[in-house]
């Protein structure tokens, strides 16, 4: 069983939503710079639990929050440090926006963000965590969690090992001289106020030295992380809500928010979903470090059912990884393509179920699995100015393609050349000699291009025939395969490596191909 519909099942089977009619499933995502495509695998876990809990009748929401209201605590590696820096400690709300035409700083990486998953085809509905803090609808909350101050405590030592001194609340103050939130220390609850100082000093971030008391209502405070996290359950009256497995581990946010949310706030925490890391290129990195590493690169990197198999396709315990710059993206193409073949077949497992989830869901009800060329021969065909693509397509299928295969083509033969000009390697990259290259031939090399010459002057032949004929001349020359085709690549690419010999020198004109052969020879 694929593990959405595991999991589908078993919160249809042990849960019933808080509000008696509707589950709520939420996630979130702290705004703090371009958004690495890490963040996506919540999205597309919570968002595809969304989507086969409506399948099977069971009604949903999926909201997810643009986490606006946490401090400013780093200048990402791709902004100005020096015309950011003086915002250093504020609430991310009250920074710039990194360009005009946003509001704010979390309104510009939010956007760029949400239209990631708008692509993927994910569509929660959206709020703020200032809306929930400015609304006052955590300040009761905040009421609690001051009152319970010295329980808090107590939980992150037990739990996670985190002392904390007597004085310690689990708030920051927005100074109300300077505006920052990293810099304050709150000290002090008397039912009515808190009081705080702005004496810190993390990293680059100054405080402004200030001290007063202020009510902890309506924003004018934030909870903690872990605090916070809890109170925003039973705030909303979340059903469903997962985690990375940073957050997962004994001891780990999870674990102290799940015992905050029962013993301080005296509800039960929603249903948990951990799930394993997204890499790129083996790295769990932020964005501000690689090239192709954020959701929007990701993003525009594949078409939308693509880049949903990237999402979903790996079982929640299972780590994916994918490098823009190897062979994980023709991989990828293959996989897709194989879950296709199956669909074709008329298949009914698990593949295919995979096949179907990664259809945007307004196209799921019309499900169809178009004959696709293999995104390596795309890729090498568009290099390839005097091949037709739709004719060389065709070849391959050996018949003429449908309207929907044709459009299909298309789109992939538009990503090939993305990932072309960006992120692949030099080793899918190819350039036709016009000229014969200087080049270095053993005799053994020049005896078998002669005799290939020889074989296509007598007729046309097919990619399929001349792969074959390739492999027979290891015994009758003798030379090895590996041999043979460099120097097929060499005389006609310039390198070592290429795409399959035999379709290649099938696809480019007869009387230049054995012309460059007996040049070769000469």
């Amino acid at each position: 069983m694929l593990w959405a519909d595991r999991i589908a099942g078993e919160i249809r089977d042990t849960r019933t939503p808080q509000g008696g009619k509707s589950f709520l499933i939420r996630d979130e995502k702290t705004l703090s710079g371009r958004v690495h495509v890490g963040s996506m695998r919540g999205v597309a876990i919570h968002g595809l639990m969304a989507e086969v809990l409506s399948e099977y009748g069971i009604p949903n929401t999926f909201q997810f929050e643009l986490n606006d209201f946490d401090p400013f605590d780093s200048i990402p590696g791709y902004l100005d440090a020096d015309t950011f820096r003086e915002h250093l400690g504020k609430p991310l709300y009250a920074v710039p926006s990194p360009e005009a035409g946003f509001k704010n700083y979390t309104e510009y990486f939010g956007d760029e963000f949400v239209q990631v998953h708008k692509k993927a085809g994910f569509v929660p509905s959206y709020y703020r965590a200032t809306e929930l803090y400015q609304s006052g609808k955590m300040d009761a909350l905040i009421k609690t969690a001051l009152e319970r101050a010295s329980n808090i405590r107590r939980i992150l030592q037990e739990v996670s090992g985190s002392v904390k001194d007597e004085s310690w609340l689990p708030v920051s103050v927005v100074c109300q001289m300077c505006g920052k939130m990293m810099t304050t220390r709150a000290y002090d609850y008397d039912g009515e106020t808190v009081g705080y100082s702005c004496d810190r000093s993390p990293d680059e971030c100054m405080p402004c030295g200030h001290s007063g008391r202020v009510a902890p209502w309506k924003g004018t405070t934030k909870l903690f992380w872990k605090v916070d996290w809890a109170a925003k359950w039973v705030a909303q009256g979340v059903d469903i809500e997962g985690g990375g497995k940073d957050h997962s581990t004994r001891g780990g946010s999870r674990d102290v928010a799940n015992h905050i949310c029962r013993e301080v706030f005296g509800a039960e925490p929603p249903f948990d979903i951990p799930y394993e890391f997204f890499l790129v290129g083996g790295k769990k990195m932020s964005s501000s470090k690689g090239r192709g590493s954020s959701a929007k690169d990701m993003g525009d990197l594949f078409p939308p059912e693509l880049f949903r198999l990237a999402l979903i396709g790996k079982d929640i315990r299972e780590q994916i990884d994918v490098d823009p710059s190897g062979e994980s993206v023709p991989r990828l193409y293959d996989w897709y393509d194989e879950l296709a073949e199956g669909v074709r077949a008329g298949a009914a497992d698990d593949r295919t179920r995979l096949y179907a989830l990664c259809e945007l869901p307004k196209n799921r009800a019309a499900l169809s699995a178009p004959w696709q060329m293999r995104f390596r021969e795309v890729a090498f065909i568009v290099q390839m100015a005097h091949l037709s693509l739709a004719g060389e397509a065709a070849r391959v299928k050996r018949q003429a393609l449908t309207e929907e295969e044709t459009r299909a083509l298309e789109v992939r033969a538009r990503y090939a050349k993305f990932w072309l000009a960006t992120y692949a390697p030099e080793e899918f990259k190819y350039e036709l000699q016009e000229e014969m290259p200087e080049v270095s031939l053993s005799n053994i090399q020049k005896k078998a291009l002669a005799v290939l010459a020889d074989y296509l002057q007598a007729s046309e032949r097919t990619g399929e025939e001349i792969h074959l004929r390739l492999h027979e001349m290891k015994t009758e020359i003798p030379i090895q395969p590996k041999e043979l085709f460099q120097a097929i690549y060499r005389i006609f690419l310039n390198r070592d490596s290429g795409p399959k010999a035999g379709w290649f020198l099938a696809g480019l004109p007869r009387d230049f191909v054995i012309k460059r052969l007996k040049e070769a020879v000469e």
